[in-house]
């Protein structure tokens, strides 16, 4: 994928330190594809060229070369601050956003990070000082790994370049995996290898003498603010959108934007069809499963706005597609809409080079039905132990045995809720694999490596130490902090790289984001009605019908795949001699899931992440596993 790789070494000469900030990245993208990329071939690093495409090669450098940087992502205010550094005596070589990154740093330090807009991972190494900085943009749009020990940091975009360095043990870390397969991704700080970690969103390294120090430099003021006019707010946030949006069509490749059929994506193909002067690109996928298909409201849309809509028709080669997915992704992930979302970006990238898209949106404007769930819970008082454990027990029963969007399964998963105090009800509700389902799936040495990790706790704790003065904001909170960065962002980012595509997320501008925060819940969720605000607002933009439409989400019938076509991959894989020489799992644990899963009871998420674990560690050979057979999949990736 696009992004940066290095290694920096407090007892490495400086001429070879920068050579090293920009270490060998050996992914390569298809042919025809525009990248920044130095001719050395020691450098290697790679940028997908979409803004200064003649001139914008990486490093950058100040005027005397003190300063050196690498950079992943766009920086959407860059023209504002080349005028201010400019006008300061700063001199620039290039005409792009990379060069902003030393200038600013000399301007303003650390500091800096306050004045970018946009989505980024970067290295700055600072000569005079000997310091390396590694910063991440507000929300984790483009990751960054790294790893040190007492003398050197190494650092990338990408997990695979880390792996490249032989002197790195690709060991599975227990306590990633054990959280990965609550929430289906490994959450930052952590990463799936021991030793290796992700800088989280929001979050500056700075590396000196041998020593790392890691601090928060961005965080949402949750505290509700005063609006006492809601047509006002509703004309704030149309304005934000379009400024955001507008923002983001900066570019000198071809653009357009995923087109879902949701009021996110639809509000923001609206919000650039109103600034665009020519017609803007629209893609759009669908599955012959009319319950996962929003096509028909995409159109609507399309027709609306008169954009060039794509669609396309998913009839997924799923022996085909997972090994390539597996490859891509660095770590074990177990989101199932990763599929579609591929596919999207594979039928966008043959028209454009970056897409806009509607991430962010529910996040911001309260539109996941658990939110509603959440709020009608919070009006239920505790209830005595031991009614609390038969609730608890009940609701998973329902739960495991109804369709994942049937009433009984929203009856089950309120019988979940109410069992446990807030904090532990939502961190419950975003479980794949609740603790007792873990400890009856590992295997006696794996459980004991995990025995004293509680993984619910992470959100517990962002749960508790948010500053919302109400539950739904707390859990908006939670989820701008793990489930976006972690499961979301990913997904996009991952799939798109993966295809040589850019995205661009205006619901996620954190100009828009700091003003949604001080929402009052009502204004969002009210009862079992979501993203009020939100729909009022885009009343004059959107077709009627697609604003009373219920959320569908992004998703795939992954229950019945399980059942079908995937049925015999997942038992050969979840239950042969490679996975069970891992010594991770019970094999007749794992036999009693898949034949539950067969008779009817919905185990699909829980067989997925297993089954995703797998062909990840199959796929990037870690040591003591076979590569998978038939994995090797083309060079996609940009």
């Amino acid at each position: 994928m696009c992004g940066i790789a290095g290694m920096a070494s407090t007892l490495a000469p400086d001429t070879n330190l920068v050579r090293r900030m920009c270490d060998v990245i050996a992914h390569r993208g298809p042919d025809g594809v525009g990248y920044h990329d130095d001719d050395h071939a020691a450098l290697g690093m790679r940028r997908l060229a979409i803004i200064d495409v003649a001139t914008g090669d990486q490093p950058v450098y100040n005027e005397d070369s003190a300063i050196t940087a690498v950079f992943n992502g766009e920086i959407y205010n860059y023209a504002e601050l080349r005028r201010e550094l400019t006008a300061k005596g700063h001199r620039f070589r290039g005409e792009g956003d990379s060069e902003t990154l030393v200038h600013l740093y000399e301007e303003h330090g650390i500091d800096m990070l306050d004045r970018l807009r946009g989505m980024f991972a970067f290295a700055i190494w600072d000569r005079t000082r000997e310091r390396l900085i590694l910063a991440r943009d507000r929300v984790g749009k483009k990751p960054l790994y790294w790893r040190a020990d007492h003398s050197s940091i190494w650092f990338a975009s990408e997990l695979k370049s880390l792996a490249q360095d032989p002197g790195m043990r690709r060991e599975i870390d227990p306590v990633a995996l054990h959280h990965y397969l609550t929430y289906q991704y490994v959450p930052a700080p952590w990463s799936i290898y021991e030793g290796v970690r992700k800088l989280p969103p929001a979050h500056v390294l700075i590396w000196e003498h041998g020593r790392a120090t890691i601090r928060r430099y961005w965080k949402l003021d949750r505290a509700e603010q005063r609006f006492t006019d809601e047509r006002e707010a509703e004309e704030r946030l149309r304005e934000l959108l379009l400024e955001a949006t507008r923002v983001r069509m900066v570019s000198e490749r071809p653009i357009g934007a995923f087109l879902s059929g949701g009021i996110d994506s639809s509000a923001v193909v609206a919000a650039m069809a109103m600034q665009s002067p020519e017609k803007v690109k629209t893609f759009c996928i669908g599955f012959e499963d009319r319950r996962y298909d929003e096509r028909h409201k995409a159109r609507l849309v399309a027709e609306q706005y008169g954009t060039d809509h794509h669609e396309l028709v998913v009839s997924a080669d799923l022996l085909d597609v997972l090994p390539r997915l597996a490859w891509h992704f660095d770590e074990p992930f177990a989101d199932s809409s990763a599929i579609p979302s591929f596919y999207v970006a594979q039928l966008s990238r043959s028209h454009v080079t970056v897409a806009l898209t509607g991430d962010g949106g529910d996040e911001c404007f309260g539109g996941y039905q658990r939110y509603a769930l959440m709020n009608q819970a919070g009006r239920i008082p505790a209830l005595p132990r031991p009614l609390a454990t038969a609730s608890a027990r009940f609701g998973n029963l329902i739960t495991e045995r109804s369709h994942s969007k049937s009433p009984a399964r929203r009856v089950g998963r309120l019988m979940r809720f109410v069992a446990e105090p807030p904090s532990r009800r939502y961190a419950t509700l975003m479980s794949c694999f609740k603790p007792e389902q873990k400890a009856a799936i590992y295997t006696d040495a794996f459980r004991e490596q995990v025995a004293d990790v509680d993984s619910l706790l992470l959100l517990e704790t962002l749960f508790r130490e948010s500053s919302a003065a109400t539950d739904l904001g707390r859990v908006l909170d939670v989820d701008t902090m793990s489930y976006l960065p972690g499961d979301l962002l990913v997904k996009v980012d991952i799939t798109t790289m993966a295809n040589s595509l850019e995205a661009r997320s205006p619901f996620l501008d954190h100009h828009l984001l700091e003003w949604a925060a001080g929402l009052p819940a009502a204004m969002n969720v009210r009862g079992r009605r979501t993203k009020l605000l939100l729909k009022r607002a885009m009343a004059p933009w959107l077709p009627q019908e697609l604003l009373n439409c219920p959320k569908q989400g992004f998703g795939v019938p992954l229950a019945a795949w399980l059942r079908g076509e995937l049925r015999e991959l997942s038992h050969d894989v979840l239950t042969d001699e490679t996975a069970r020489s891992k010594g991770l799992f019970r094999r007749a644990a794992v036999l009693d899931l898949l034949r539950r899963h067969a008779e009817g009871a919905d185990h699909s998420d829980r067989l997925w992440a297993l089954l995703q674990f797998e062909l990840w560690h199959r796929a990037h050979a870690v040591p003591g596993a076979p590569a998978l057979t038939g994995a090797a999949c083309p060079q996609t990736r940009g």
